[in-house]
């Protein structure tokens, strides 16, 4: 089984778009003998890539959860600083203070709020020590952590992303396709080079 990028599949569309002119540009697509295939996931890669995927959604919520409690207690007149560390902070202080106006029932619907939040964050450092874990037992992730600024989560986005990254033929292949290389547009024979794209591993 072999499988092709949306993206490149696209050109070879002749028309409206149904299921039989689709496998047809499939067919097209396939025969090329430029064509550039997706490399199969391994069954360890699917599940590095589940727990990043896992992590980051609550990462996300947590992040929603901290906003919630920060506009709630605003609505009081009661303001709390960015950033996570702070709020945690300062959230239980602003709910032990009784002369702050924060009525009774907000004071409980944000001390729920709050304890959903420990909770949150006790399940992200349970994730954080599974990814943490297959970093330190891979060799591939062991090597990526010696480059500076690379640590577990992006040693195993790595790994979890391109496995053992045959379907490269060169390191500028790779470059390309993290993003690192100047975006490309040119025409009648005039390269033009812009910037670099943003680099972004999919997860």
């Amino acid at each position: 089984m072999r499988l092709i990028p949306a993206q490149f599949v696209k050109p070879y569309v002749k028309s409206n778009k149904n299921d039989i002119i689709d496998a047809e540009a499939i067919a097209e697509a396939a025969t090329r003998p430029t064509m550039r295939f997706v490399a199969v996931k391994e069954e360890d890669q699917v599940d590095l890539q589940a727990l990043h995927r896992i992590r980051d959604q609550m990462v996300g919520a947590r992040t929603r959860l901290i906003n919630q409690m920060r506009a709630f207690c605003l609505e009081y007149g009661v303001p709390l600083r960015h950033g996570a560390g702070i709020f945690k902070l300062e959230l239980p202080l602003a709910l032990k203070d009784e002369g702050n106006g924060i009525s009774p029932m907000m004071r409980r619907l944000v001390g729920d709020l709050y304890a959903d939040l420990c909770r949150l964050e006790e399940r992200i450092r349970q994730v954080t020590r599974e990814i943490e874990a297959v970093a330190n037992r891979e060799d591939v992730t062991c090597r990526l952590m010696t480059i500076p600024g690379i640590g577990a989560l992006g040693a195993t986005a790595v790994l979890a992303a391109i496995g053992d990254g045959l379907q490269f033929r060169k390191a500028r292949d790779l470059a390309a396709w993290l993003g690192l290389v100047p975006r490309q547009y040119s025409t009648g024979g005039k390269q033009t080079l812009l910037g670099s794209a943003n680099a972004a591993i999919v997860i």
